[in-house]
């Protein structure tokens, strides 16, 4: 139908004059058009109540479901009806066979496109009244029951809309009995994934498939939710909300998403669409691997199709970015998305995310939570950039308010249960902390994300077996984190493997040579670094990777520090000297410096130029030592020890 210039009136007024039914139905469907759910409610309902026609009832339930009349809906859709076919059949709807009875070749109700085909006057006059309510199906009379059902046994699709409104009602079990624990058409001939649909629309089996896995999730069983998933995309690759559930939800790895929906029977069941299909899925699937085919991937979506300024295909290259750690970029191109479209929620946690790094982006922070909330205060994410907000701040309890408010508002939304245990680590509740990640390592069980900061709360907590296990199942799940990389090398150190901590490490940094803002962020793995060199007795590399930390923080006390011990074990002496007084400095209270200071002032004057020191110089110095070593056994073997300068000559010795 053409919105801005309808000419199918026109035509439509030459097949001959229009029936009181027939007009009102014009009547219904316009009103759903233009959303006047009320309108097409009343007129419905005194449709279905002179032509007790199926179709008419399907539309009057669809109308009650946009209005939230859940129970309404669903109390249409389980009445008694006659089992009868209309007489003049329209084309069919998502590609599905005309007859309502006919389940195997899932049959579905008919309508034209703009609810104003005509159809005869069904003859209903010989059908006496049904009993209606719960228990009408038991109290029809025998003679009738052959030629009486329900509309949810009649048809597929009345079927699904009365579990969808089951599902919006909170009754998970009845939905579940409605739609049934598998599909039941997995295994007829007209199922599969290489059937294409009959109108090109969307498969109601995969629909049903899809809602079969948001049921699963209800109860709790993610595992079969996924299988869901799985099978929904497979029956139809159109069916994106299976896809977001799978992606978004973190249901698979890294390598199970690209090998799952690398391998869609695509040009079954789309064939004029295939590429533009696969490539826009492949744009959406995370970035930790494939980089080159996912480079290649949005080039190919910007120049052959056009979409430059797509959000979906923006959110491509922003979240590439922030697997990179550049924020800023990152940033500036989810700056454009929400210039574009005002929400995006696949890149509102990104937007989040890149302000909560980049320090100097904290107040538009703030000024953005508070917008969220006044213009989305029923959406998750307002509250989300509440709570990274006062996680910015350092209030942690109040950071820690809003997560939980989040996460209740949307138990699927990651980000809020990451944040959320983030606030007991950034706190010091380790155990807490562990908790945390372990129940997000549950709910989102293709992110290795909670398994890596589980690992890391168990360095915290000495606990080295559960560390290994942790950091080695994320490493599983995702091979390509620079972060990880980093605290399998602090546990390859811990265990003393020096050589492979320090390999590690090194390739911890090649990952993250791209970053942007936050070098600052990796100084601690060079340091790491440099402190396996030293075991290592690689004073040179030790040295090299220690002034790199000085080169990004010129005031790192542990730079400072372990540079100083590299000179120091290298007999330059002076140069140590040097930088345990600039690390003193700055730390003014570090025991383990003050020892080590003690040590190299020592040193330098035993093994130094003493030239300058003591007269008469090295040699000099030495037999000096000597005689006073000699005075001071013999003092010991004496029984007065307490006369004057026993004490000195004891700390000389």
């Amino acid at each position: 139908m053409d919105v801005f210039q309808d000419t199918e009136m026109e035509s439509d007024n030459d097949d001959g004059e229009w029936g009181m039914i027939d007009r009102m139905r014009l009547w219904r469907h316009d009103a759903l058009m233009q959303h006047l759910y009320e309108t097409a409610a009343f007129w419905g309902d005194k449709i279905l109540s002179w032509t007790n026609d199926a179709n008419d009832a399907f539309w009057l339930a669809q109308t009650y479901f946009m209005t939230h009349q859940y129970a309404r809906a669903e109390r249409l859709l389980t009445r008694p009806f006659p089992a009868m076919t209309p007489k003049v059949q329209s084309a069919p709807l998502n590609g599905l066979e005309h007859r309502l009875v006919d389940d195997l070749k899932m049959g579905s109700l008919t309508a034209d496109t703009k609810g104003k085909g005509k159809e005869g006057h069904p003859d209903t006059s010989i059908m006496p009244q049904l009993p209606m309510g719960d228990a009408g199906m038991m109290q029809i009379p025998e003679e009738l029951q052959d030629s009486v059902s329900r509309l949810v046994d009649m048809s597929v699709a009345c079927r699904y809309l009365a579990a969808q409104c089951q599902v919006r009602q909170g009754n998970w079990t009845d939905a579940t009995e409605m739609l049934g624990e598998a599909n039941p058409f997995r295994h007829s001939a007209r199922s599969g994934p290489a059937v294409p649909n009959v109108d090109g629309g969307i498969k109601v089996e995969a629909s049903m498939c899809h809602l079969r896995g948001i049921l699963m999730l209800k109860l709790n069983r993610g595992d079969q939710a996924k299988l869901c998933f799985m099978e929904a995309l497979t029956l139809d690759v159109k069916c994106y909300d299976a896809f977001d559930q799978l992606v978004s939800g973190e249901m698979m790895t890294p390598d199970e998403e690209w090998e799952f929906i690398q391998g869609l029977a695509y040009r079954e069941q789309t064939q004029d669409d295939a590429d533009f299909v696969q490539l826009i899925y492949t744009s959406q699937l995370r970035k930790y691997k494939h980089a080159e085919e996912h480079a290649l991937t949005r080039r190919r979506l910007v120049e052959e199709f056009g979409l430059s300024d797509n959000p979906d295909v923006l959110f491509s290259f922003a979240d590439a970015l922030y697997a990179q750690f550049r924020w800023a970029d990152c940033y500036t191109i989810t700056t454009r998305i929400l210039g574009l479209v005002s929400i995006h929620d696949p890149t509102m946690p990104l937007h989040i995310a890149c302000m909560y790094h980049l320090n100097h982006l904290h107040s538009k922070l703030f000024i953005l939570a508070h917008e969220l909330v006044e213009r989305e205060p029923e959406n998750p994410i307002s509250w989300y950039a509440v709570g990274v907000w006062y996680l910015a701040s350092g209030k942690w309890p109040q950071a820690r308010q809003y997560f939980s408010k989040t996460s209740l508002m949307d138990p699927r939304f990651g980000p809020a249960w990451i944040a959320f245990a983030h606030t007991f680590a950034m706190e010091g509740e380790h155990d807490h902390a562990v908790t945390a990640y372990s129940t997000c390592a549950r709910m989102f069980t293709g992110s290795h994300l909670p398994l890596l900061f589980v690992g890391m709360e168990q360095i915290m907590l000495s606990n080295h077996l559960l560390a290994d296990e942790a950091l080695n199942a994320a490493y599983a799940a995702c091979d390509g984190d620079p972060l990880l990389i980093n605290e399998l090398g602090v546990m390859a150190f811990t265990h003393g493997d020096y050589q492979r901590a320090a390999d590690l490490f090194k390739r911890s940094l090649e990952l993250a040579q791209v970053t942007q803002s936050s070098q600052m962020s990796w100084t601690t793995t060079y340091l790491n670094l440099g402190t396996c060199y030293r075991k290592l007795k690689n004073y040179e590399m030790a040295k090299t990777n220690y002034q790199h930390v000085l080169e990004i923080e010129p005031q790192h006390p542990q730079g400072l520090g372990y540079l100083a011990m590299v000179y120091h074990l290298l007999g330059e002496i002076d140069k140590a000297i040097i930088k345990y007084h600039e690390a003193l400095s700055i730390d003014p209270i570090n025991g383990h410096l003050i020892e080590l200071l003690n040590l190299a002032l020592e040193s330098d004057l035993c093994c130094g130029s003493l030239e300058k020191v003591y007269p008469g110089g090295e040699e000099a110095f030495r037999a000096m030592m000597v005689s006073l070593k000699t005075k001071v056994l013999d003092a010991s073997k004496k029984p007065n020890v307490d006369k004057p300068g026993a004490d000195v000559a004891m700390s000389v010795g």
